[in-house]
């Protein structure tokens, strides 16, 4: 039986790339992604064969299996194309104080680079929901949350001014 086991090394990009050496010993992890994130950066991979960007990140191209990527630093600027309100959150977002007396926003926004990602909606009256539309303009807003060696930065938007 042939081995098809598939080596990721080749997906940590050279330093010779866009971003410049700091980027080289980046691989494409959650855990690389997440200390990005820290440093409110919102990076995406480009597939260099194709040019398509993906977020969250990736190391493999799911269109042609190609693991030719590289880090993009991305501009954070997007549309929300949908939403809905939560009352009812999962344990993280009940630990940061949110409930059915203070509900929150969740959306899907395309980013101008062309990826679409989920996040919270900060910045929204989330009790008139009627007022949020399809569409608006969103910018990228990183939101730290916890204390201590527990604090994390998580992807939000926010209405761009």
């Amino acid at each position: 039986m042939k081995d098809e086991s598939r080596s990721f090394s080749s997906c940590i990009l050279p330093p010779s790339a866009l971003m410049g050496d700091a980027m080289s010993d980046n691989e494409f992890t959650n855990a690389t992604y997440t200390k990005f994130l820290n440093e409110h950066k919102l990076m995406g991979t480009r597939s260099r064969a194709d040019g398509r960007v993906y977020l969250p990140p990736r190391p493999i191209a799911p269109e042609t299996q190609n693991a030719e990527m590289e880090w993009v630093e991305l501009s954070g600027r997007g549309k929300l194309v949908a939403f809905t309100i939560v009352y009812v959150g999962t344990s993280a977002m009940i630990a940061a104080g949110y409930d059915r007396k203070n509900p929150y926003c969740v959306g899907v926004v395309e980013l101008a680079e062309g990826p679409k990602i989920s996040a919270q909606i900060l910045g929204v009256d989330v009790l008139h929901p009627e007022q949020i539309k399809i569409g608006m303009p969103l910018q990228a807003k990183f939101v730290a949350r916890g204390e201590g060696d527990a604090k994390k930065t998580f992807l939000a938007f926010e209405p761009q001014k």
